[in-house]
């Protein structure tokens, strides 16, 4: 291990989360952590003594967008004549990286997204002199480590599953966050009530495949069940779901539990059965439609949301073409698509039939033009309706507040609700759709 200059041990921290709900879930903890063992947190980086860079793996040049990320807290330190923070860099591209990170950019900690409960004790190791890295793996321990939830937004995660078991062809979660993990019922629970004791009215439950999830016999539904007897808790939704865990009692539990919100993330990747092959997904198109029919039969109204991936190595027109033609036959509420990048490790990035990136970008292009058409219809289609709207946040102007419909949507309306409350709303207006996030809607309470 590379030694580093002695340091003071930091008072003030701030943590800088990347990527996906998970990850976000991941730096509330981390700063839990650091809260508990006498650390203040800033929203501002460069009054923190110690930076946290919890990094997603997920994207493209995603390990470089690290390396720029410590040279520009160096720099801006340099130009503020100020010492330069502690920096830590967490999560996926730390597991991945390891001792690369430390010996490439001479950071203080590195340590993996299994191992965060360990940084207290790294960070004061780096104090000392010693760079420390944790990408150790084991099964979820870190959970029993971890300090109790303190106040919380009206919305919290909550972690309920880890890793991933899949080993889709272009994807680098099981080799950075591991086997298939599910965290025990009981503590899952507790940890619910704790939220909801500090604050929350809505739990998404999350994880890799989240609908893996399972104790015993309890499946993610059974869960659902019992969560949705907390008194306090109006709101429940879980994510990312994979076609082949959604079971008939998770299907069966948005007819049944009215706290379950209707809506559901369900990633199909492509539309042609060849390109779902060569990724190793475990479904095909027509068994994704007709999972698709089952939850709408039981739950009419539900926001759908997917995933794609355009410009896997060897896709032709025809099968992309196979791809626009299921957008058309789902009519998404809501989707993330993005080019194909390969993730070095995983079985794609050495296929053959690598499409240009031009391809790739007008492929992209028409993709998310009929995502956007189905999106804005989506939301034109809820003008009208009468809803409940939980306030999450204030909004630009004055008098205006922020909140989420059942179906995901970004709700702006004008009240004297306080962030937290549960507002009946009439909505007014759909506005213009944005394929980086949930939509906006208008309202009126």
């Amino acid at each position: 291990m590379t030694s580093a200059d002695p340091k003071t041990s930091p008072k003030t921290f701030h943590v800088k989360s990347f990527g996906c709900q998970m990850n976000v879930y991941d730096g509330e903890r981390m700063a839990e952590l650091m809260a508990a063992d006498g650390m203040t947190a800033t929203d501002d980086p460069g009054a923190a003594d110690l930076v946290v860079l919890n990094t997603c793996h997920i994207r493209e040049r995603a390990t470089e967008k690290v390396y720029s990320d410590i040279g520009r807290l160096r720099k801006d330190a340099r130009l503020a004549d100020r010492p330069a923070p502690m920096i830590a860099v967490a999560g996926c591209v730390a597991q991945a990286e390891g001792d690369e990170i430390v010996r490439r950019a001479k950071v203080d900690v590195v340590v993996g997204p299994q191992a965060y409960h360990n940084l207290p004790g790294l960070v004061a190791r780096a104090a000392s002199g010693t760079a420390s890295l944790d990408t150790d793996m084991p099964l979820l321990s870190k959970f029993a480590s971890l300090p109790a939830r303190r106040k919380v937004s009206p919305s919290a995660f909550l972690t309920v599953q880890e890793g991933c078991d899949k080993f889709c062809t272009y994807c680098v979660v099981p080799y950075t966050r591991g086997a298939e993990v599910s965290r025990p019922f009981a503590g899952i629970v507790d940890e619910a009530h704790a939220l909801v004791d500090a604050g929350a009215r809505e739990i998404t439950l999350l994880g890799q495949n989240v609908n893996a999830w399972a104790d015993g016999d309890k499946g993610l539904h059974d869960l659902i069940r019992t969560l949705d007897r907390i008194p306090g808790l109006t709101r429940i939704r879980y994510t990312t779901s994979h076609p082949n865990d959604m079971t008939q009692g998770l299907i069966d539990a948005h007819r049944d539990v009215e706290s379950l919100m209707p809506f559901l993330h369900l990633p199909v990747q492509a539309g042609s059965d060849r390109v779902l092959k060569a990724m190793n997904r475990s479904h095909t198109r027509d068994s994704y439609l007709r999972l698709l029919d089952r939850v709408r039969a039981v739950r009419p109204d539900i926001a759908v949301s997917g995933d794609f991936i355009v410009g896997f190595p060897g896709e032709t027109d025809a099968e992309f073409a196979e791809t626009i033609a299921l957008v058309d036959a789902v009519g998404y509420a809501q989707a993330y698509s993005f080019k194909y990048s390969p993730r070095p490790g995983t079985p794609a990035a050495d296929m053959a039939g690598a499409i240009p990136d031009a391809v790739m970008d007008e492929r992209l292009q028409r993709l998310q033009a009929a995502l956007g058409r189905d999106q804005q219809a989506f939301n034109q289609a809820s003008v009208g309706r009468t809803c409940d709207v939980l306030i999450e946040r204030r909004g630009k102007l004055p008098g205006q507040m922020l909140g989420k419909s059942p179906w995901l949507q970004s709700v702006h309306l004008m009240t004297d609700a306080a962030i937290g409350d549960m507002v009946t709303v009439d909505l007014l207006s759909a506005g213009p759709v944005s394929m980086a996030g949930a939509e906006r809607v208008r309202a009126a309470a």
